[in-house]
């Protein structure tokens, strides 16, 4: 029996452990800690003034963990409950880059679909820019996954649900498919929720799968994330961080924050709906400045080539700085920093999270915070850039 009990305390051991990167002191790649509490006290600073409960910071550098730590309190109201370092946190729109856009490059790679091709091909009367004259101007999966389609940014979710009943994913897509379009694609650039919720049913339809079961069979198992999921359950959603408290006094807590996402795809949307944590955000930012493959188990989720398409701005859209699902240099890349270099990539969540990447000093800055907690009135957007300067401050 005592021979079991060791060989099980063995095995989660090693489990525990895989589901982490390895643990280094940061001056063994390269980073000076006296220069990394810079980090810590402009989060400090940030908690003192009230935009944030509390924070995660993970600095991950040639393939290992190098920086992680927690501050302040995951929650305020109704009781108060310090921050730990495997908080899970609602990632918001960072579910854009590290679920939907790495599902359909899966898809691109597998030969079953083209950045090129036409939205309609896969769903049904699904309008593109009607002209004055002419034909209308198709919208295609690049133009989706750029932000340069020309719809709409948002929907109102109270007239979706008046019109179709909640949740309605079907109902969603009919008036995403036939809303106005604001203007003729890669003309211009608008962040659209509405681009990532349409990939999304591109993405199910081609692979038969809902979202959920194929970004874990295809990402999130592969490289073992263990609390990174849509519609948390079980220990990963005892680990959640709350959100916004309600007008009934009840707090948001392991369901998504975005009402699109919420309210009418039912928590796992295109858009919205991951959540995870800082060690498995960690470990997927490791796969991506390896070229797609895991530093632990060596498999992989995007070849080489996949991974540089992706983080590549393309040509026909230069001017607006978005690569394919994540953000470069449009306006909302603040989360960059003023340091970081020009090849840097990221994306931030609503809700006060931001992941970037930086492939030429194989850097990742991870930053999670619940800004909207208790109520949606924090900004954390100087303290992303404050904090990524003073990560790449860091380097030696």
């Amino acid at each position: 029996m005592k021979k079991i009990l060791i060989a099980v305390t063995l095995i989660l051991f090693a489990s525990q452990a895989m589901a982490q990167l390895e643990r280094v002191k940061p001056s063994d790649v390269g980073l000076n800690i006296e220069k990394l509490k810079n980090a810590d006290k402009v989060i400090l600073e940030s908690i003192e003034k009230k935009e944030i409960p509390g924070a995660v910071l993970a600095v991950v550098r040639n393939g290992k963990m190098a920086y992680i730590k927690a501050y302040g309190n995951k929650q305020v109201y109704p009781d108060i409950v310090p921050m730990t370092e495997n908080t899970v946190f609602d990632m918001a729109s960072v579910s854009k880059s590290m679920s939907t856009a790495i599902c359909a490059m899966i898809l691109i790679e597998r030969g079953q679909l083209r950045l090129s091709d036409n939205v309609r091909m896969y769903i049904n009367g699904y309008k593109g820019w009607e002209k004055e004259k002419g034909r209308p101007t198709d919208i295609k999966i690049i133009d989706l996954m750029t932000h340069t389609s020309g719809l709409p940014p948002y929907a109102d979710v109270d007239s979706l649900k008046a019109k179709y009943g909640a949740p309605n994913r079907d109902g969603l897509i009919e008036h995403i498919a036939t809303c106005k379009r604001d203007f003729a694609p890669k003309s211009e650039f608008q962040y659209s929720c509405l681009n990532f919720i349409t990939l999304q049913r591109i993405i199910e339809t081609i692979s038969g799968q809902d979202l959920r079961s194929f970004a874990k069979q295809n990402i999130f198992d592969v490289l073992d994330m263990k609390h990174t999921d849509y519609n948390p359950t079980a220990e990963t959603l005892a680990l959640c961080a709350p959100t916004e408290k309600q007008p009934d006094g009840s707090v948001i807590t392991g369901k998504v924050h975005d009402p699109l996402a919420r309210i009418m795809n039912d928590g796992v949307s295109g858009n919205a709906g991951v959540f995870s944590n800082a060690d498995d955000i960690a470990i997927l930012a490791a796969a991506l400045l390896n070229d797609g493959k895991s530093v632990q188990n060596g498999k992989t989720i995007l070849s080489p080539l996949t991974v540089k398409l992706m983080r590549t701005v393309p040509q026909s859209v230069k001017q607006f700085g978005r690569t394919l699902g994540w953000d470069i240099y449009s306006p909302y890349a603040s989360n960059n920093g003023d340091i970081f270099g020009l090849n840097t990539y990221g994306h931030t969540g609503y809700t006060g999270t931001s992941l970037i990447i930086d492939p030429d000093t194989k850097t990742a800055v991870i930053l999670l915070t619940n800004r909207v907690h208790p109520d949606d009135k924090g900004s954390v957007v100087r303290l992303r850039a404050l904090v990524a300067n003073a990560v790449a401050g860091a380097m030696e």
